[in-house]
């Protein structure tokens, strides 16, 4: 498919059954990812970090939680909420969460615990263009919502089976680039 548009529907059912094929080679990516995370200037400023619950084809995200936790810094993950928006809140436990709609655990609403603007943001996606740090999400939007406004830093974690040299899907105005695509 290279150098072609391919639609976006399409290239998620693809790169979902990509991940899933190489469920195995992820995990070995992803501490690989992590260590490589952990010597960015962005990791090590900040103080607070979003990320998320990862599904089981994506980069693990519970040694990146705990690394953030082991050397104090405070961990956010997603809410989601209405509109297609996304609110931050404070993590501390597993047993804080509860399921979505979309059945990926995340935490209770809570207006007290909510950071709009942590210092650094692991944005998920299913594939990722090196040539302009564009990506491709999982459809709905709640993420290209928050960037628009965030006003910190972004990564993405990148195996192999998401990268692509060049974004061979449509890019629109409301996509937004990430700051730093970390790849193995």
């Amino acid at each position: 498919m290279e150098g072609n548009i391919i639609d976006k529907k399409q290239l998620r059912k693809r790169q979902i059954q990509k991940l899933n094929e190489n469920k195995h080679q992820v995990v070995i990516e992803s501490q690989q990812l992590l260590e490589k995370l952990k010597k960015t200037p962005e990791w090590q400023k900040a103080t607070s970090i979003a990320t998320t619950i990862s599904g089981p084809f994506e980069v693990a995200t519970t040694p990146i939680i705990k690394a953030a936790q082991a050397v104090g810094k405070k961990v956010y993950l997603p809410k989601t909420m209405p509109k297609r928006q996304l609110a931050f809140i404070h993590f501390t436990s597993a047993e804080d969460l509860v399921e979505s709609n979309f059945g990926i655990p995340e935490p209770v609403y809570d207006a007290g615990l909510v950071n709009q603007e942590p210092d650094l943001v692991i944005v998920p996606g299913l594939a990722f263009a090196t040539d302009g740090n564009y990506r491709v999400g999982f459809g709905g939007g709640y993420y290209d919502r928050f960037l628009a406004d965030y006003q910190g830093k972004t990564v993405a974690l990148v195996p192999s089976v998401m990268q692509f040299e060049k974004a061979d899907w449509p890019v629109f105005d409301h996509d937004i680039k990430i700051d730093r695509l970390i790849l193995v």
